[in-house]
């Protein structure tokens, strides 16, 4: 998968590429002629005292020096662009990926492991590219370059790199056979890490409300220690690597500098000789030491690249028509046909057989018992979710025929657990309307009883708003999130359970003023309150899935039991009436 992916995101970039390697291939030639020079000097100018030479060919030392300088800091520059671009390539196709998803795909693979998937995960790949560019590629050629010029100097000393080499890449293999599985383990250990902080973070109000911080202390700290285990049983292998290295690099050494000496004092070489053959050594085992480190880094990134591969090639169970419809003839309407929708792996679906319609300009409430399906029934719309049996018509079209910006835009959504993001109350309202005025924006939230509290901000629209909208009430939060909606001025709205955060006193006031000032929208309300669907064109009842009543207040209240002991529940019978 790594490879794959690498073939994939550096195509763009295969000019940056190849600048690369022509500049890791001028560096490696200079690094491979200094011994030889470097043996020159010393058999021809300081064995015979010539001076006039040691300076000629030392100043040819020092350019060929600045040049392998400049060629390397040049090959660094490409290949961290290179890098740095993979990295922004690959988080934005994982990002707009996720952005395809439904909700069954979202669910999953789980948020938390999505973040790091995007962001670890990613750095690791991102890293290794890095780490080829400045590395990998001129290992190979300062080790094949080594052993040739190695073996220019003396084929005597050779055996020395046919023990050493082999001896090198045998301890190195066994080390990073081990170091795989640890790498998998780690990354699946920061997810769970992850996940326990997301949790806590997410509910910290209910963790203190429990007295339960050290319960969720303890487990993090069991997260914490697991990914801990783990990483220092890679740290381990990770630091014997480089002193296993060094005891070969230098056993070596001094086995050059022992049996050469031998043989320059048996007169088969020179001095110079024997000091450019041990530079060659040495240059073929740092080329080795390169590799190795890179070798280190293989085995994490290509873990990484298995996961990044994992969210990239999952496809959507909510599919894009392959020839969407772009234009429709009616406008408003909703029809449901025998509409199913099952969970995978579930049992039983979670409605079955819904059948009905909700007629242009019109109310429409949902109220039911807690699981009898009412915020399932409002994802099929938006295709948060696509049935697994029967249809959902938006204009008369089918859902999953029409052009997906078309759904949407014809759609304003209030979820259920209304959400807003940093920013200011302008930038959020003007989500679904980059082009709103200020006027649209006071207009929208005076339906939304929301004008009041806005406008006590000292900066108004320009109040800034936390992640979240945690830095304002619940009730506030649900009404910016209603007005957010109102801005994008839909043919239908959707309020699923948006109006539980609120008295009765201003839910009242609300309703009120979308009745009066949005006219011609198609509503579908869901809610617990009966006092808020009371007015409703039509009432669907659900109960387990399945539709048992559909009619006005007053019809269920005379013919729907179900509906009459959800009534009985809340109101008094002169309230009902």
């Amino acid at each position: 998968m790594l490879m794959k992916i690498l073939g994939r995101y550096l195509r763009p970039y295969w000019l940056m590429f190849v600048a690369v390697c022509v500049f890791q291939l001028a560096q490696s030639l200079a690094s491979l002629y200094l011994p030889t020079l470097n043996a020159d000097i010393v058999d021809n100018g300081i064995a015979k005292g010539d001076v006039g030479y040691i300076i000629a060919i030392g100043g040819v030392m020092l350019g060929i020096t600045l040049l392998q300088v400049a060629c390397s800091i040049t090959a660094v520059y490409f290949g961290a662009r290179m890098a740095m671009s993979l990295g922004r390539d690959l988080r934005g196709a994982i990002f707009h990926k996720v952005s395809d998803f439904s909700e069954r795909e979202v669910a999953t693979f789980g948020a938390p492991s999505l973040i790091t998937r995007t962001t670890n995960d990613v750095q690791q790949v991102q890293m290794v590219v890095l780490m080829i560019c400045t590395l990998f590629i001129s290992a190979p050629m300062l080790a094949i370059g080594g052993v040739i010029m190695a073996l220019q100097q003396d084929v005597g000393l050779s055996w020395l790199m046919a023990v050493s080499i082999p001896i090198l890449l045998i301890v190195v293999g066994g080390i990073m056979m081990r170091m795989v599985p640890l790498f998998r383990k780690m990354q699946k250990r920061i997810d769970k890490v992850n996940l326990v902080l997301r949790e806590q973070l997410t509910g910290i109000r209910v963790i203190r409300a429990f007295v339960r911080e050290k319960v969720e202390t303890s487990r993090f700290d069991k997260a914490n220690a697991d990914l801990t285990e783990t990483a220092l049983s890679a740290g381990r292998y990770f630091a014997l690597m480089f002193p296993v290295v060094m005891l070969v690099m230098n056993v070596s050494s001094v086995a050059v500098i022992w049996f050469g000496g031998l043989r320059v004092d048996a007169g088969d070489i020179e001095v110079g000789t024997l000091m450019a053959f041990l530079q060659y050594l040495i240059q073929i085992l740092m080329g080795v030491m390169m590799a190795t480190f890179l070798g280190i880094l293989l085995p994490r990134a290509a873990v990484s690249a298995d996961r990044i591969g994992e969210v990239l090639e999952t496809s959507s169970s909510v599919v894009p028509p392959s020839k969407p419809v772009t234009e429709v003839t009616e406008h408003g309407t909703i029809e449901f046909l025998d509409a199913s929708f099952q969970y995978p792996g579930a049992e039983e679906p979670v409605l079955k057989n819904l059948t009905f319609a909700v007629k242009p300009g019109k109310t429409t409430a949902i109220i039911g018992s807690t699981g009898s399906g009412k915020t399932t029934l409002v994802n099929l719309l938006p295709r948060l979710f696509d049935v697994t049996g029967g249809s959902v018509l938006v204009d008369g079209v089918d859902v999953r025929e029409l052009d997906p910006d078309l759904l949407w835009s014809t759609m304003g959504l209030v979820p259920q657990r209304p959400y807003l993001f940093s920013g200011t109350v302008a930038s959020n309202l003007k989500y679904g309307k980059p082009d709103a005025t200020d006027e649209e924006l006071w207009a929208a939230l005076e339906i939304a009883q929301a004008k009041g509290f806005v406008s006590e901000f000292e900066e108004g629209l320009e109040a800034p708003i936390a992640q979240g909208g945690t830095n304002v009430s619940g009730g506030q939060r649900q009404r910016l999130a209603i007005a957010r909606a109102l801005v994008k001025q839909p043919e239908i709205y959707i309020f699923d359970d948006s109006f539980s955060a609120l008295d009765t006193a201003t839910d009242a006031r609300l309703r009120l003023a979308l009745k009066r000032k949005v006219k011609g929208a198609t509503m579908l309300i869901v809610a617990q309150r009966v006092s808020t669907i009371i007015d409703a064109d039509q009432i669907i009842v659900l109960e387990n899935g399945e539709i048992v009543g559909i009619g006005t207040h007053d019809e269920l209240l005379e013919s729907n039991e179900t509906y009459a002991e959800i009534v009985s529940s809340q109101l008094t019978p002169e309230e009902a009436r």
